[in-house]
């Protein structure tokens, strides 16, 4: 019997949702990996980043189901607009400014994000929080809008930073005290980066 899929473990190093949407793609432009093979894997991510509940993903997964061609649609809508959140972070942590074309894509989002906030009172404090109704194909993207700005106008945005492994393209906040972080994970790109490092010192020394 064949064995059952399961379901893709997206990765959360980013240290902001925005990035973590635009990491669901790995090393650009070269070989690019693409973790959003169909809206099931949008569902699949918004859950595990908890942007929504496993009641609300399920209710999103039925209402794909039921249309199938406007949830394509909106699967191609969150890519582009991953994109743009890309270029954006990666041109700042590249020195480099956003362009109007970028800035606009990301205002269009927040603008239709923005009315469905709210702020919720929970344990003592207050959070941000999203209006409950009808599951809507674009709600997985609220967040990540306001994430998005959110860096944008943060102190946080002097730490933004590539992974400077050859292969691989995601992006980080860099919050760590030094501000010398250069890996999006040590457990994945900077212990590749050491082993190769150790074998070059090793052949160096065998020569």
């Amino acid at each position: 019997m064949a064995g059952v899929a399961t379901e893709y473990q997206f990765d959360f190093s980013g240290g902001a949702l925005c990035l973590d949407f635009a990491n669901t793609v790995g090393d650009r432009p070269r070989n690019a990996e693409e973790h959003l093979h169909d809206w099931r894997d949008l569902v699949a991510w918004g859950e595990q980043a908890g942007v929504v509940s496993a009641p609300q993903a399920v209710a999103l997964r039925a209402a794909g189901a039921r249309n199938a061609r406007e949830s394509a649609k909106a699967l191609a809508s969150a890519m582009a607009f991953r994109e743009a959140v890309f270029r954006i972070f990666a041109g700042l942590a590249g020195g480099r400014q956003p362009s109007a074309t970028d800035l606009d894509v990301l205002n269009t989002r927040l603008a239709a994000a923005m009315p469905h906030a709210r702020i919720r009172a929970r344990d003592g404090t207050f959070t941000w929080d999203w209006a409950e109704g009808k599951p809507s194909l674009d709600r997985l993207l609220w967040p990540v809008a306001r994430s998005a700005a959110d860096v944008l106008v943060s102190p946080d945005r002097v730490g933004l930073r590539e992974c400077a492994s050859q292969v691989c393209s995601w992006l980080f906040l860099d919050r760590s005290p030094t501000q010398r972080r250069r890996w999006c994970s040590m457990k994945t790109c900077g212990n590749r980066a050491k082993a190769r490092a150790f074998y070059a010192r090793q052949r160096e020394s065998a020569q």
